[in-house]
């Protein structure tokens, strides 16, 4: 895999790519923001491996601009920064992963590859066109929601939540699966970060036009049914 890592600690980074590398993977490390931003605009990654903290511009910056750009690479951050309030703010930044430092080789190779793998997929699914459901579509070419052809803006967590929504329409899905599905993470009791998001996506799509799509079964999941 072509990887992009920003670690500005000067034993970490080096032995990252060094261990990385040796697994066959192409990685070029990077210890300044500003540069990386630059390097992931020109090159086609497929991971990004993303500390918080770093010179120049910081890792929640970077992704915000590189999403910006329409640039879907899956992005792990890595960081000591790992109370929920963190947690969130990375993946509302369009991070799709966060393992939190101290952490163990083995742990951050397996989510790459789960990353790789689930990328993959969607790239062999039909992801050309648009995905509708009722009077709502999704643009899966621009990553673009549209409910009655309003444009809705919805970050990249919530796109994901109302694909999987609509690919899934009239099934249950658990926090569990939606937290695995979107967030590439076993199931934490303690997270709130399904129901922020799903609160967040209820605002968008379904306050303006005064009915509901997304139905919570009690202490079981929810449920997506259009009009």
């Amino acid at each position: 895999m072509k990887i992009l890592l920003l670690e500005d600690d000067k034993s970490l980074g080096p032995w990252l790519k060094k261990n990385l590398t040796e697994m066959g993977n192409s990685v070029d490390l990077f210890i300044n923001g500003d540069k990386a931003l630059i390097a992931s605009l020109k090159i086609n990654y497929e991971i990004m491996i993303i500390d918080r903290m770093v010179p120049g511009l910081d890792g929640l910056t970077i992704i915000k601009k590189i999403r910006d750009n329409g640039i879907n690479t899956p992005a792990i951050f890595l960081t000591a920064l790992n109370d929920i309030e963190n947690r969130v703010q990375g993946f509302d930044a369009g991070g799709d992963d966060y393992l939190s430092k101290p952490f163990a080789l083995e742990e951050l190779v397996s989510r790459i590859n789960a990353l790789n793998k689930r990328n993959s997929f969607k790239k062999n699914q039909n992801l050309n066109g648009s995905l509708k459901s009722g009077d709502l579509e999704i643009d899966l070419t621009n990553r673009l929601c549209f409910r009655q052809k309003q444009k809705i803006d919805l970050n990249n967590k919530e796109l994901m939540l109302l694909e999987y929504f609509i690919r899934f329409e009239g099934q249950k899905l658990t926090k569990s699966m939606l937290l695995e599905l979107v967030w590439n993470i076993n199931y934490d009791p303690t997270t709130s970060i399904v129901e922020t998001h799903i609160s967040r996506l209820r605002s968008k799509i379904e306050k303006p036009f005064k009915d509901r799509l997304i139905k919570t079964i009690r202490s079981s999941g929810y449920v997506y049914q259009s009009k």
